[in-house]
């Protein structure tokens, strides 16, 4: 079944083609190059994939984790120093991991849960594992930030514990959280280039094997463009979703 990315790669090709774009820097070269007419489609899939799979668990488990470093500390409705130490060393030591080593370290557990090493499902396990201490740790500056008084207010009001996190401190830091996603989303897309040293395909995999390797120098800058663009992409949205979020 064609992604999203590869349909909107062919949908361009077709227009270099009807312009005469795909023949207008030589033969073989830039878009009439085989690597990027065939390849280029599927590697922006993988990397989309890669990207928002990870992504998507990273934000909920990574929340649920901030939450909880949150609520344990020294500002919490259920504070303990001890369970917050062993949370706050625990994203510290996740935080501290390079990613290269991590998506090394834990190939047993890769192959364990998805049979594979070599795909794109096999790099969103470590991209995950990496992404959500990093998230965690941005949740709870965000979750931090919330006015006190607010929280006051509704216990007062008589609250309960989970009306207040979702209520308050979720919904009142959810621009914040939003904008906090979209650096990680950005983060994970650099990160999923790295895992073509696993051979997990995307564009890391394409720049790495076509751009480096074969010297085709047009794969590599087209890679990056790409690459940017979808950066691009990503931040707009999120900024937009930011600031519908925002209700103050």
């Amino acid at each position: 079944m064609m992604g999203i990315g590869e349909w909107l790669w062919d949908r361009f090709l077709d227009i270099s083609d009807a312009t005469g774009l795909t023949g207008a820097f030589g033969e073989g070269t830039w878009f009439d190059n085989r690597a990027v007419r065939l390849k280029m489609g599927p590697a922006i899939d993988e990397t989309l994939y890669m990207t928002f799979v990870s992504g998507a668990i990273t934000v909920v488990l990574g929340l649920a984790l901030g939450i909880a470093l949150v609520s344990t500390g020294h500002r919490g409705l259920t504070r303990n120093q001890a369970v917050y130490q062993v949370l706050s060393a625990i994203v510290n030591v996740g935080r501290s991991m390079p990613f290269l080593i991590l998506m090394i370290a834990i190939i047993p557990l890769t192959r364990l849960l998805v049979s594979d090493t070599t795909s794109w499902q096999a790099a969103a396990v470590p991209l995950t594992i990496g992404a959500i201490p990093f998230y965690a740790r941005l949740a709870e500056t965000a979750l931090d930030g919330v006015e006190q008084g607010k929280i006051e207010a509704a216990l007062m009001l008589g609250a309960s514990r989970i009306q207040i996190t979702f209520g308050v401190l979720v919904r009142e830091a959810l621009p914040s959280l939003i904008q906090a996603a979209t650096v990680t989303l950005v983060t994970l897309l650099g990160y999923s280039a790295m895992a073509a040293s696993i051979g997990a395909g995307g564009l890391g995999a394409l720049a790495l094997q076509y751009g480096y390797q074969r010297y085709q120098n047009d794969v590599m800058i087209l890679t990056v463009i790409v690459i940017v663009l979808i950066v691009g992409v990503i931040q707009v949205i999120g900024d937009m979703l930011s600031r519908l979020a925002d209700h103050r």
